[in-house]
């Protein structure tokens, strides 16, 4: 529960929503409540009168009319609030999330997996929003419908006021609150499994081509399969637990209705009571604990929020692998690159190995070498995304932790082979490099990038839609779209990873030739797998073994 309070600045942020919805709630339980007990009294009534001569049939008809129209309309009304303020806060633990995360990247723990990541960005996030809906709403506004109910009772039947306080208290409170006690390891299990089973399945599909080769298929959904029972066996024991509290709940309705039945009847007897006023009661005690049947229910999924609450926190609020200095140092204008005696590595062998590599500005050089040779982990360094173990890297003379990081990745600017494209216009997409850009700018860059005549083609121009991932433009098209909002930066050192991967040939080189170009006054550093094309780059390196050769 303490994971869950942390997020509570973000549930008062839709307060008024949330308020509104309990309202309404309160408002449908009790037209709920009325109806059944005007009718118990009005059809009990009507039986009891003598060819209902002396019995007014519209007063009581209207109300059963008019608590079903109201019955109605709140439960409208209150499905519309609650899910519009669920949704609000829903956008809200997304912001709030990535907010946290960003300063965060790249995680210290390599542990988390990028399928438990993903769970948690998604589905642990989609538990947290229904927190009040499934949970909190239900439980106070079966609380307030108690209390005034037990107050009724109290004037107009009072030997039952106490049985029914006691058993509709236990099935609200201690019902729901063992419940929690004893579902919260089977909570945490099914979230904890769940998110296996997700990374499990991100996995296979990313990894299937592996798979295939080396011939571990059958493991692999061996694995899943394992999973998958694993997962089945907590769902099912929290859905045990959920059904012996849930017949708990219905002894204590049973015992309620049965007590307040026979201390009616003796009260009945003893005519301290009218008959059809002890069935109107009697029907409204059986439709109260309608209150209380969806509170079981939504218990069980408050113990998944707390264990995602829980998850959420704890990248949230894990310590960023880089910290900007206490008084940082000015940013330089000279651009000069420089890595001496370097040597950084994941807590294995070192990746880079006493590297040197000094880059002048506006040089363009190439890195080559194989896969794992660490050449993603010397641009990591360049932007500072991580520190190295030993060594020193400067930018104009000045040593980098020495610099914030907003002023480093200001001067510096990363194209990667995984540089989205989002489901936007073209005009979004390259501002993100640059928010004020006019569209005078927006064109030079998509000029220098070679594709600025193909989108004046496009009859929306810089309003096209591209796509989620950029789906409606070809892969050379859509690495020119991400070149152009590099060049759009302002930054001066230009990171290109893998930057022509998926591309063939022609386009490959294509490519290069309008790097170029486009860059004459940058400092570019591109490693890549890619043969170079000749008068593309003033050098290029071989990275191998941790160190770098002509």
């Amino acid at each position: 529960m303490k994971a869950l309070l942390a997020f509570r600045s973000l549930f008062l942020s839709q307060v008024r929503g949330f308020t509104l919805a309990l309202i309404l709630s309160l408002v449908t339980l009790a037209a709920g409540i009325a109806l059944l007990g005007t009718s118990g009294w009005f059809i009990t009534a009507a039986a009891l009168t003598t060819a209902g001569l002396a019995f007014n049939l519209f007063v009581p008809s209207s109300l059963v009319r008019g608590f079903s129209f109201i019955r109605i309309l709140a439960r409208y009304g209150e499905r519309l609030s609650g899910h519009d303020a669920t949704l609000r806060l829903l956008s809200g633990l997304r912001g709030w999330l990535f907010a946290r995360l960003f300063p965060r990247l790249p995680l210290a723990d390599r542990s988390l997996r990028h399928g438990d990541l993903v769970s948690r960005l998604t589905s642990d996030v989609d538990a947290l929003d229904t927190a009040f809906l499934v949970a909190i709403g239900p439980i106070a506004a079966a609380l307030v419908i108690g209390a005034a109910l037990t107050a009724l009772l109290a004037w107009l039947l009072p030997g039952a006021a106490w049985l029914y306080g006691f058993c509709y208290g236990v099935a609200v409170l201690v019902v729901p609150t063992g419940l929690v006690l004893t579902s919260r390891a089977a909570g945490n299990a099914v979230v904890q499994r769940a998110a296996d089973a997700r990374a499990a399945v991100l996995d296979g599909i990313e990894g299937h081509a592996d798979l295939t080769v080396f011939g571990v298929l059958g493991t692999a959904q061996s694995g899943f399969a394992a999973t998958s029972r694993h997962l089945a066996a907590v769902r099912g024991r929290l859905s045990t637990l959920t059904a012996i509290a849930g017949f708990a709940v219905q002894a204590l309705a049973a015992l309620a209705l049965a007590g307040s039945l026979w201390l009616g009847l003796s009260a009945f007897a003893a005519g301290a009571i009218d008959g059809p006023v002890l069935a109107g009661l009697l029907l409204a005690i059986a439709g109260s604990f309608e209150a209380t049947s969806t509170i079981v229910r939504s218990v069980g999924k408050l113990t998944t929020a707390m264990a995602a609450a829980e998850r959420l926190t704890a990248i949230a609020e894990a310590p960023p692998a880089i910290v900007d200095p206490a008084t940082p140092a000015a940013l330089p204008a000279d651009t000069t690159l420089a890595l001496t005696g370097v040597t950084f590595g994941y807590g294995g062998p070192p990746v880079l190995d006493n590297l040197d590599l000094a880059v002048a500005i506006g040089e363009h050089i190439a890195i080559t070498g194989p896969s794992g040779s660490g050449k993603s982990s010397l641009l990591a360094l360049l932007l500072r995304l991580a520190d190295p173990q030993s060594g020193r890297i400067t930018l104009g003379g000045t040593a980098l932790p020495t610099l914030r990081q907003a002023d480093i990745h200001a001067s510096v600017a990363l194209l990667s082979q995984h540089s989205p494209l989002f489901n936007d216009t073209i005009r979004a997409n390259l501002r993100i490099a640059r928010p004020d850009a006019d569209d005078d700018a927006l064109w030079a860059a998509l000029a220098a990038a070679g594709i600025g005549d193909f989108v004046r083609a496009l009859p929306a121009g810089l309003d096209t839609m591209v796509g989620e991932g950029g789906r409606t433009v070809s892969v050379g098209q859509a690495r020119r779209l991400c070149l152009a909002r590099v060049l759009l930066s302002p930054a001066k050192i230009l990171l290109l990873d893998e930057p022509t991967a998926a591309l063939d040939r022609p386009a490959e080189v294509a490519f290069f030739e309008t790097l170029h170009q486009a860059a004459q006054d940058r400092t570019v550093i591109v490693v890549t797998h890619a043969a170079i094309p000749d008068g593309t780059m003033d050098r290029v390196l071989t990275l191998r073994n941790g160190a770098l050769t002509s």
